[in-house]
């Protein structure tokens, strides 16, 4: 159980403290609420290019970094396509800092054409290094577009093409800025060995007078539903033949999105799993498959991956991928297996709690989702699932006509 108070300052802007006496560290951790799908199909990796620069420098700190390392304090960030995240640990003596940091580069980041330059090229640096010139690195701008014809889920978080990065301006950047960075866009979860009245008076003395803005609604086209089976084929300088199948599935405020997350489970994870049983240890048509979900705010996929063994064909593997599912649609996962995979999500989630930046974090993004509270209510939610759960999902979204596939080959 993770104990926590909220209140919201004049402007907007959440607040959610977690107190934890174990701890000289304080966790603070801002959520913003604006990721990949909020941006225009001809100007991707916006949100992504903003991570960087919001550690270039604001106007009366140009260093982000020095003043925090002085005090003993780290900090990083990442971008989904749903959200931004900025965070910071230090000393709980020090923690002021950390509200200081943060409030001027919202209210006021230094927007400077050289900054503006520097993050640019460390962000096509990132492109041409992790996604073009990096085995299988691509593979996410192949399969989000093959999957998604309108939601802006089709491009991914490094953007849709270098050249939106190359040509973005100072005017550009600084409307999204001004569109999204804003404390009534904005949750701060903040978790350590803190008083909820110290950190309302930190809270107003730093972000109270920031004004609050008109955050867009968002009103994001809907993916019509799949009914055709969609596939693409390439060929890459990579070490072993890959394929990669991704099925539509609900989004993560949905009921069935506990079940749909441990079926991918019942599937993949550890050595006893079904995917891994039959299909890299008996058959041995892969030499490594896995089943994961993206973990989506809007309708996401449910992906299953694998590196083929060598000497296997295409059709070989993907028969054996489509094999396995038609068992699961026509089997009950045994009370043994699911129980097993219970078991697994508990205790990472309980050693995830013993981390003060893990708690703030989940904090923000439950009450991004609608409630803070339903951190404590997630393991509930996941031992309710029963295998006729875990079926039914099968039944209803493991179908080809569901389906994007990549095959990914390897150059002869």
């Amino acid at each position: 159980m993770i104990a926590f108070e909220k209140f919201i300052l004049d402007n907007g802007l959440k607040v959610i403290v977690h107190k934890d006496i174990t701890t000289p560290i304080v966790a603070f951790n801002l959520l913003y609420d604006v990721g990949a799908r909020d941006e225009s199909e001809h100007q991707t990796g916006f949100a992504h290019l903003f991570e960087h620069l919001m550690f270039g420098g604001s106007i009366n700190i140009p260093n982000f970094d020095e003043p925090l390392q002085k005090v003993g304090g780290e900090n990083n960030a990442f971008t989904s396509n749903d959200m931004t995240n900025y965070y910071i640990t230090l000393p709980k003596e020090n923690m002021e800092t950390a509200f200081w940091l943060d409030s001027d580069r919202m209210l006021s980041l230094a927007f400077t054409e050289k900054s503006l330059e520097v993050q640019r090229q460390v962000v096509i640096e990132e492109f041409k290094q992790n996604y073009l010139n990096q085995p299988y690195g691509d593979v996410w701008l192949l399969l989000r577009p093959l999957a998604y014809q309108a939601h802006p889920y089709k491009w991914a978080t490094i953007g849709k093409e270098i050249s939106h990065i190359e040509n973005a301006n100072m005017q550009d950047v600084k409307n999204f800025f001004y569109k999204h960075y804003l404390p009534n866009n904005a949750i701060l979860a903040v978790a350590g060995n803190v008083e909820v009245n110290e950190i309302k008076t930190l809270a107003e003395k730093w972000f109270g007078s920031i004004p609050a803005g008109n955050v867009p609604t968002r009103n994001l086209p809907k993916e019509p539903q799949q009914i055709e089976a969609k596939r693409l084929k390439v060929e890459r300088d990579v070490p072993a033949n890959a394929i990669y199948k991704a099925y539509k599935m609900c989004n993560k405020k949905h009921p069935d999105f506990y079940a749909t997350d441990l079926l991918t489970d019942v599937l993949s994870l550890g050595n006893s799993s079904k995917l891994y049983q039959s299909l890299v240890k008996e058959q041995k048509l892969f030499s490594q498959i896995n089943a994961y979900q993206l973990d989506s705010f809007d309708e996401g996929l449910f992906i299953i991956s694998g590196h083929l063994a060598e000497g296997v064909s295409f059709e070989q593997a993907e028969k054996g991928i489509i094999d396995e599912i038609e068992k699961i649609k026509a089997n009950n996962v045994s009370k043994n297996e699911l129980m097993k995979v219970k078991n697994k999500i508990e205790s990472t989630r309980a050693f995830g709690e013993t981390s003060v930046l893990n708690k703030a974090m989940n904090l923000a993004i439950a009450e991004l989702l609608g409630d803070a509270n339903e951190v404590n209510n997630e393991i509930k939610h996941y031992q309710n699932v029963t295998s006729n759960d875990i079926q039914r999902i099968a039944k209803e979204i493991l179908n080809e006509s569901n389906c994007s596939t990549l095959i990914y080959a390897k150059k002869k």
